[in-house]
């Protein structure tokens, strides 16, 4: 039986109002990620702190570093405190974070700073999916999902016209202070974001589950059985039975390799342009054409996964980046150098999702979300390397080594992930179920 008019209607509110303050909610997520590395370049010519470039890649990790922490706890604490006050939680903490890095006055606390930032960045985005996957329309959750994503990359280009327009003429710090007014947002999304239906099920608030679902018209979730923790350590366990150990760490090497070139080149990508001799502005335009790019690959990587398969675009997405980033470390005309950097954006943010999706593939209904969730897990420490690592390149001298390396990370994980998709699946399930996992990362 067809839902009624009635009820498609407020459904489909109910979904927009969720999935347009989620996305709100990700694009100041994607500002505060990204403005770190669209400022950098005057840090480092200004000498900000006396900021040297191993500092600034330590900088660079420790909000990624902050971000590992938020992303591996946010599950639990969700479950204890509910999604909705969560995400309020980690708006209200980065917003904050930025106005300590706006007004301090050393790297220490600059880096404390980011470090807070990064946790409450780590905690939104897994927990915004969770939101949207609950309330969008049946048989649309890949689709909203690749559209909450595109509000990280937008929040990247916005990054940049706030550093073109702020630093220079009024300072640093007034890049950050944009970053602080999320905060007026946080009561927004508190009064009118409606707790996650599955949460208050699970909670056994029923009364309130079938308020909000009379209220919009909508189905209540089936109440599921909550797993133990033998449940989750046998379920891990899954993970290195017999063979499957060799499987297991081939995906969290491709998932390593792949968030090192992620956020490496979303830290560095305008320091390093800068070291190939374009000037500050046009490096800032690369920030905002290589977000472009990503919003495109994050539209179009679920259909190619759909009709290719995803272990054979994760592949060939990743040797796509190697490509484009290893040119880029090579100056070249500014229109070709634009076209190059959208593409390198269009494969390189996509290419690690297409790993959620071919783990997707590779698992048991049972231990997916086990599987995804670790391999995601272990990768960010490769989240947290990159901006390191190219702090390092950069303070030895080596700037232009910088894209070469983490090209070199592209193909290692186009090698990984290319040797687990012919080790062959355990089990094919529909592609609805591989669709959900876009945009994981």
């Amino acid at each position: 039986m067809s839902p009624s008019p009635t009820l498609s209607a407020r459904g489909s509110r109910l979904a927009l109002l969720v999935v347009g303050l989620c996305w709100l909610a990700v694009l100041f997520d994607g500002l505060d990620m990204f403005i770190y590395g669209s400022v950098l370049p005057h840090l480092l010519e200004t000498k900000t702190f006396g900021l040297t470039p191993d500092q600034a890649g330590d900088l660079g990790s420790y909000a990624t570093f902050g971000m590992l922490v938020g992303a591996l706890t946010a599950g639990t604490v969700a479950d204890r405190i509910g999604r909705k006050k969560l995400m309020v939680a980690c708006v209200t903490l980065f917003s904050l974070a930025s106005g300590l890095c706006a007004v301090s006055g050393g790297v220490e606390v600059f880096g404390l700073s980011r470090t807070l930032a990064g946790v409450g960045l780590g905690g939104l985005l897994p927990t915004a999916i969770s939101m949207v996957s609950d309330y969008a329309p049946r048989g649309r959750v890949a689709l909203t999902i690749g559209l909450l994503m595109t509000a990280h990359h937008a929040g990247g280009i916005l990054s940049a016209y706030v550093a073109k327009w702020l630093v220079d003429p009024v300072g640093w710090r007034a890049a950050f202070w944009v970053c602080v007014v999320p905060l007026l947002f946080a009561p927004l999304l508190a009064k009118f974001l409606p707790e996650s239906l599955s949460f208050l099920v699970a909670k056994g608030r029923a009364d309130e589950a079938r308020e909000l679902a009379a209220r919009y018209e909508v189905e209540l979730p089936a109440a599921a059985g909550r797993k133990t923790a033998a449940d989750r350590w046998d379920a891990l366990q899954n993970l290195f039975r017999g063979g499957e150990w060799v499987q297991t760490l081939l995906y969290w090497l491709a998932s390593f390799g792949g968030l090192l070139l992620v956020y490496g080149v979303a830290t560095w990508l305008p320091t390093l342009m800068r070291a190939e001799g374009y000037e500050l502005a046009n490096a800032l335009t690369f920030v905002v054409v290589f977000n472009l790019g990503g919003i495109v690959g994050m539209l179009v990587a679920g259909r190619a996964a759909d009709r290719f398969g995803a272990p054979r675009i994760s592949a060939v997405w990743f040797a796509l980046t190697a490509a484009g980033v290893f040119l880029l470390s090579t100056h070249m005309p500014m229109g070709v150098t634009t076209v190059v950097v959208f593409f390198t954006g269009v494969f390189l943010n996509s290419a690690q999702t297409m790993i959620y999706a071919t783990v997707s593939i590779r698992s048991t209904p049972d231990n997916r979300a086990t599987a995804v969730g670790w391999t995601s897990g272990m990768g960010r420490f490769g989240a947290v390397f990159g901006p390191w690592l190219g702090g390092q390149l950069l303070a030895a001298g080596n700037g232009d080594w910088g894209f070469t390396a983490f090209a070199v990370a592209g193909l290692s994980s186009m090698v990984f992930i290319g040797i687990a998709a012919l080790r062959g699946s355990r089990k094919a399930p529909s592609s609805a179920a591989e669709q959900e996992l876009i945009g994981a990362h």
